[in-house]
């Protein structure tokens, strides 16, 4: 197989980014914007050792599945995966790919439970960061590039959302605000970041610069003002002038209202503010935190939340929890998780601000112990010493995983196996439709508990 080459390919599968699969003489073959059960003509455009890249030429048989792209920004922004196929078979395609680790990459034999697939598949996001490109023109980078697509209205966000990047873009016009060059270093206007709570309505405008301070800043609080209403509670600051790909700066500088939003999830009002992690779709958020206390079952118990942001999970369960301990490393998020606990009335909650595998180890030595531990950890998975600590020093009875990797997740379910942990039960839940993305929540059971 060589590159330029055109092969007639079913598709028999698709990969965690959202490829299609098919095979030519046993050789893998990836092809973007493909789905099971298509017959496709496609040209090779790259061969590695063991698999090759290759581009849809024409699509000789529609797959049962596939339905028309409502977006025409599908085929070229990064963000969606699975637009060209039914929601069913979206969520088909997500168990699938949580079934398949499980077996694969951790040798079980359980079976997932059915996917909680979500009830809203469009504008279900409460947060987008827009890049701007040198055109003064915000949208999202394409597949692996930081080329910009424009996008007038993203299917995934709040039509809110796209008045005020219209607003931004006017602005910078207006007022000849420079968009940022990474290659130069020059520039002002980085990306674009809005936030809104979801049950709140409250919404957030954070302009990331390439500078300590915004000209004409009063022309755009008041356009904005005009455009949003008395939803908009927040306009920020945020100082990024590192040369680095990474969106957010450490500073965040307050143009008008208040440094934070707030929303409500799971009966916990949560204040937002720029640096704080909160997941994107907070209706299928309460879903899944709402599982998560079905499997930790924490009346009366003293529960550990490692990974734990802004502390909502364990604030969620805190009103049937002896004591609710978490433990975040940025520093932003713990203040956040604390301000929570107080406006809340939750007095049986700490929260430490500290790597896990250290304040892990560091609450052992005090002698602490818990009967259940929440790990919520980032798309690597827990460290292997997080796990060793968890299951060595605390030995809860209940271990309760929420993981957005199904791959890391059943590497890590069997480490806890061999540190005397079982598998119980593990549910697929889609906090991210028509993206490639899938979440899930495991319990794991103490052996001989």
């Amino acid at each position: 197989m060589t590159k330029n080459e055109i092969f007639e390919v079913r598709i028999t599968g698709s990969t965690a980014e959202g490829y299609g699969v098919g095979h030519v003489d046993g050789f893998a073959v990836f092809v973007p914007l493909t789905a099971e059960g298509d017959f496709a003509r496609v040209r090779i455009v790259k061969v590695k050792k063991q698999y090759a890249y290759g581009k849809l030429i024409e699509l000789i048989e529609a797959a049962p599945d596939r339905c028309a792209p409502d977006c025409d920004c599908f085929s070229q922004c990064g963000g969606c995966a699975w637009r060209h196929i039914s929601y069913e078979a979206e969520c088909g395609v997500k168990y699938r790919r949580v079934a398949d680790a499980l077996g694969r990459i951790g040798g079980f034999s359980l079976k997932p439970m059915p996917i909680i697939g979500a009830e809203k598949t469009e504008r279900y996001r409460n947060k987008a960061q827009y890049p701007v490109d040198q055109n003064g023109r915000f949208g999202f980078y394409a597949v692996h590039s930081h080329r910009v697509i424009p996008c007038g209205d993203c299917r995934l966000q709040p039509q809110i959302f796209s008045r005020i990047v219209a607003a931004v873009e006017t602005w910078m016009r207006t007022y000849q605000i420079a968009p940022y060059d990474a290659v130069s270093h020059k520039g002002i206007l980085r990306h674009l970041y809005i936030r809104e709570g979801g049950a709140t309505r409250e919404l957030m405008v954070t302009l990331v610069c390439n500078a300590p301070t915004l000209t004409h800043a009063q022309p755009l609080i008041e356009v904005l003002k005009r455009e949003v209403g008395n939803a908009l509670k927040s306009i920020v600051l945020n100082v990024n002038r590192a040369k680095t790909n990474v969106i957010l700066g450490e500073t965040c500088k307050v143009l008008y209202g208040m440094d934070y939003i707030t929303d409500i999830l799971c009966g916990v009002r949560v204040r937002l503010s720029p640096l704080s992690f909160y997941q994107v779709n907070r209706d299928m958020a309460e879903r899944l935190y709402q599982l998560a206390a079905q499997y930790a079952c924490p009346a009366g118990r003293q529960v550990l939340d490692l990974y734990c942001g802004t502390g909502t999970i364990g604030l969620s369960m805190a009103k049937e929890a002896a004591f609710v301990t978490g433990v975040e490393l940025i520093p932003a998020a713990v203040e956040d998780a604390r301000q929570n606990a107080a406006d809340n009335g939750i007095q049986n909650a700490r929260f430490l601000c500290a790597d896990a595998a250290e304040a892990a180890k560091q609450l052992a030595l005090e002698g602490y112990r818990a009967d259940v531990v929440l790990l919520d950890p980032p798309r690597k998975g827990c460290d292997e010493a997080v796990l060793q600590i968890v299951a060595g020093d605390f030995c809860p009875q209940r271990i309760v995983y929420v993981s957005c990797a199904p791959a890391t997740l059943a590497r890590d379910a069997a480490r806890l196996r061999t540190l005397g942990y079982l598998l119980d039960e593990v549910t697929p839940v889609d906090l991210f439709p028509r993206t490639a993305h899938v979440e899930c929540v495991a319990l794991f059971i103490k052996e001989n508990a």
